[in-house]
């Protein structure tokens, strides 16, 4: 019985003949050829003459067929060939080169060719804001720079409480009487020289730009040796007057006061105006 496993192998290999052939090509070929000559002497016992010349030739044709098989490089996988390529691949490979061969785009950014401030017209500088100026306020009426730092120390004070310009008159006249708008202690008053004082006075316990008296209920010494708390002190006390701000000034300002020269404080209204003017501005 055949083997029918073996029908597509015509050497009887026992593999099947779609499987890849390890052998070289040059094996294959000579062994190929011993087979031509083997069967080139090969006869049957009894041969018939007929049969034995059809055998021979059929054995041979086989082997040839199959040498020219072999030789054109049949199932081996170093001789691959690859078709030739055509004329128009071949141009456009020449005009279009391959994606390797070109060089990558690069990423960095494109440098300009001039710099643009080369070409502009230069920017207009800005002008410097202007520095805001403190007004000196120089002294006025005959006074020096203590007594008018006293009178704006006055002022000030007077403004911090809303008071009209007419009230600051009135208060820089009464400090021009008491104490010549200087920053009075008292001799009578050890106490009161520990504070900041410009001159030193002797009636009885006053003290201050006002010259007003801790015993009569004003304030305690520390209190009324400061500028800013004796001027609230009299301007609050003039603010309780009924109609202060259509009375003399001399009027008003003894109705705080209560003192023994009542006249005394008209001299200096003028110049407490023109002081009061310049310290406003």
């Amino acid at each position: 019985m055949r083997n029918d496993g073996n029908l597509d192998d015509p050497f009887g290999s026992g593999r099947p003949a779609d499987r890849s052939d390890d052998t070289p090509s040059t094996n294959r070929l000579a062994t190929l050829r011993g087979l031509v000559r083997r069967t080139r002497f090969w006869a049957p016992t009894n041969p018939r003459p007929g049969r034995t010349k059809l055998a021979v030739a059929t054995g041979a044709a086989c082997c040839l067929g199959l040498v020219g098989v072999s030789q054109a490089g049949f199932g081996a996988p170093d001789r691959a060939a690859d078709p030739a390529p055509s004329a128009e691949v071949a141009e456009r490979a020449a005009v279009d080169p391959a994606s390797r061969a070109m060089a990558r785009p690069s990423t960095a950014p494109a440098t300009p060719s001039a710099s643009p401030s080369a070409t502009a017209s230069p920017k207009a500088t800005a002008k410097p804001k202007p520095k805001k100026t403190v007004r000196q306020i120089v002294p006025v009426a005959g006074l020096d720079r203590t007594q008018m730092n006293n009178a704006k120390k006055i002022v000030q004070a007077g403004k911090e409480m809303g008071m009209p310009r007419r009230a600051l008159v009135i208060a820089v006249a009464t400090a021009m009487q008491e104490s010549t708008l200087l920053n009075y202690a008292s001799g009578v008053l050890p106490e009161s020289q520990n504070y900041p004082h410009q001159a030193i006075g002797w009636d009885h316990d006053s003290v201050g730009l006002f010259q007003q008296r801790p015993s009569s209920g004003w304030g305690t010494v520390e209190q009324l040796m400061d500028p800013e708390y004796a001027t609230k002190a009299f301007l609050s006390a003039l603010a309780e007057i009924p109609g202060w701000q259509s009375l003399p000034l001399s009027v008003a300002a003894q109705a705080v006061q209560i003192s023994a020269f009542p006249d005394a404080y008209a001299q200096h209204e003028w110049r407490a105006g023109e002081v009061v003017a310049e310290i406003l501005g």
